[in-house]
């Protein structure tokens, strides 16, 4: 989490230095579409084959934070961002009972964007995500394979005045995995990585 903080620091420090008469701060808010992948209960005697496997059903989340946008030139623009963000995925498991999982993390997309029509533009590029806390309804859960992952973000959007709009989709590059026991005995695996629609408000400071 400190990393990300740092990065982020860094980056906005030297755009600062780089283009002082061009620069943005903003803040942004807004809501997260998706799911977190499947769920699986492997057969622990029969290594290699599941006994269940089912897919998420998509639920809302939230994201809040603050972001840096530095024209680089009246077309192209940079847009670190760094931000709080909360997903939910529910499993229905073959009608025998259903469970949530809730994912949080820090994320801090890097996006490089382009004006193509008057106040609209398109942006995308990597979102470095460090993950805070995961939460398997009912089930006791380990750490994640991987605290830090990376994704991949593209959308569009639109800016008015100091205000901003966009939409995204969002992808989960790197294989994670988080892993617990049921009831002490039954393991579940719960794919971490992100698939979602992200709609963002901003506002420019």
């Amino acid at each position: 989490m400190k990393n990300l903080i740092v990065i982020f620091v860094l980056l906005c420090t030297t755009t600062l230095l780089a283009q002082d008469k061009l620069i943005n701060f903003g803040v942004k808010a807004g809501l997260n579409y998706g799911d977190n992948g499947k769920i699986e209960y492997p057969d622990l005697i029969n290594a290699g084959n599941n006994i269940l496997k089912e897919k998420g059903d998509a639920r809302t989340g939230f994201h809040i934070g603050m972001f840096v946008r530095a024209n680089l030139t009246d077309n192209f623009f940079l847009r670190p961002e760094l931000q709080y963000t909360q997903t939910s995925t529910s499993y229905d498991l073959s009608g025998i009972a259903s469970t949530d999982y809730k994912l949080s993390k820090l994320d801090m997309p890097l996006l490089v964007g382009v004006k193509v029509l008057g106040p609209i533009y398109v942006m995308a590029g990597p979102s470095l995500q460090y993950v805070v806390n995961n939460d398997l309804d009912k089930v006791e859960v380990e750490d994640v394979k991987n605290e830090f992952t990376v994704g991949l973000q593209f959308g569009a959007g639109v800016q008015l005045g100091r205000l901003n709009a966009d939409v995204r989709y969002e992808r989960g590059l790197s294989d994670n995995q988080a892993r617990a026991l049921e009831n002490g005995l039954t393991e579940v695996r719960v794919d971490a990585r992100a698939n979602q629609f992200i709609l963002s408000l901003g506002l420019d400071l």
